[in-house]
This record gives C-alpha cells, structure tokens and sequence, in this order.
C-alpha cells in the first residue's frame, strides 16, 4: 500500500498546476534571464570558482527542488482539514509509511526539476561541464532537498488553512533569498552569509556547487542536512502521536 501511495502522491503533485509554475517554470526562466546576462559575460565566481552560468544552473535546480519539497504543504493542510489523516490512521499506511511517501513522492518531482533545469541550461545556454560534475552536482541536490520536505510536513501539520499560505510564503522566500539560491551569497551584504549558515537552503546549494566543482568537502553539508533531516522528523512523529492521541 505504501508504494500506491507514493506513486498516487507524486502524480498527485505533478497534476498542480500552481506547483508546477513555482517547480519548472519560474526556475527556468530565472535561469534564462540570469544565465544569458552570466553566460555571456564568461566571468567566474572568486567564492566559488565555477562559471557564474554553472552556478546560476546550480541555484535554479536547487530552487525547483527545493519548491518540490515544500510545495506538498498545501497538500498536507488540505488532508487534515477534511479529516483525511484520520481515514488513513485507520489503513495499513504507518505513519512511518505516511511520511516517507511525502518524502518520495518529493524526491520523484525533484528530480524531474533538476533535469529539466539542466538540460535548458546545456541545450538554450550551452553551459559547459563534465557528464560526472553534471551527476554529482544534480545528486547532491536531489539528496538535499530531503529537509524540505519534512518542512512541508511540520507546516501542514501545524498551520490552520487561513495561515497555510502567509506561513508559506514566508518560508518559501526566506529560505530561498537568505539561504542564496536567488542570489549569490558573494553579491549580498556579509552578515547574510552567517545567517545562511543556519539555513538548510545554503547547504542544498553549497552540495550542488561541490558536485559541480568537484572539489571540496561534502561531509559538512550533509551532517548539517542531517541534522535538520533527524530534528523535524522528530517534530513530526510526536505531532503525528499527538494527533492520534487525540483522535
């Protein structure tokens, strides 16, 4: 039952249009409008030392990863308004099971996300990099956007429908302006390079630059990913018990 309801929620997912906007599209034009003025210019980042257009590819797979696995909040809002989780509670579906399949059914259309940027990055931009770099760069954010997906959950779990979307449109554009996925951290004032920092935002990205510069540490990104990965899912199993409890 687990696995029908992955695959139900990831077409699920891929069946909203207002995701798919803030998935692919918006993404994809950000990178064509920021890639062509980066790409032709040819210049490097000094932080980095990748291609600003490689980094500017970097950033937009992140940014539709990222909504990917945050957009499933909606989602989660709606279920628990019309009393969905409770029908569930009475399935086979665990709550382990409940949670990982938002966690795979993000992963699903993240990947789809990352592809799709790539490949208007090489194909409309000519973006320039090795098949490996392409991989490990596109792996690492496709690994990193497994947080995001929890934070879906916690505001689903949490959030009033009248909140929903203020909480996550809050979210959305703190994690994706502070944690340097619109902008290179380099081009903003320094005290935002601390607080990214603390955002997983910054190190979904920071794993897709190691990947495409193959060069660097990545255990760093991923302890921190880690350990925001193992805190929400902690949140999320006792607000889950606290439900049941309840119910």
């Amino acid at each position: 039952m687990s696995v029908r309801y992955v695959l139900l929620e990831a077409a699920r997912q891929l069946r909203n249009v207002r995701s798919l906007v803030f998935t692919f599209l918006v993404p994809v034009a950000m990178l064509l409008v920021f890639g062509t003025v980066y790409g032709s210019a040819g210049a490097v980042d000094p932080a980095t030392h990748l291609p600003w257009l490689i980094e500017t590819t970097v950033q937009m797979g992140g940014y539709g990863a990222m909504m990917a696995g945050l957009s499933q909040a909606f989602a989660i809002v709606t279920e628990r308004s019309i009393g969905w989780n409770r029908q569930l509670r009475l399935t086979p579906l665990t709550g382990t099971g409940y949670l990982v399949s938002k966690v795979v059914a993000a992963l699903i259309v993240a990947a789809a996300a990352i592809v799709v940027v790539v490949l208007v990055s090489l194909l409309a931009l000519h973006a320039r990099l090795g098949a490996g770099a392409w991989f490990a760069a596109g792996a690492g954010l496709w690994v990193g956007i497994i947080p995001f997906a929890l934070i879906a959950v916690v505001i689903g779990q949490f959030a009033r429908p009248e909140f929903a979307q203020p909480l996550f449109m809050v979210t959305f554009l703190g994690l994706a302006l502070l944690g340097g996925l619109w902008v290179p951290l380099s081009l903003l004032p320094s005290w935002m390079g601390g607080v990214a920092r603390v955002l997983p935002s910054y190190w979904l990205n920071r794993l897709g630059q190691l990947g495409a510069s193959g060069a660097g540490d990545v255990l760093l990104p991923i302890v921190v990913l880690g350990a925001w990965t193992v805190a929400l899912a902690a949140v999320i199993t006792w607000r889950y018990r606290h439900d049941a409890a309840r119910a």
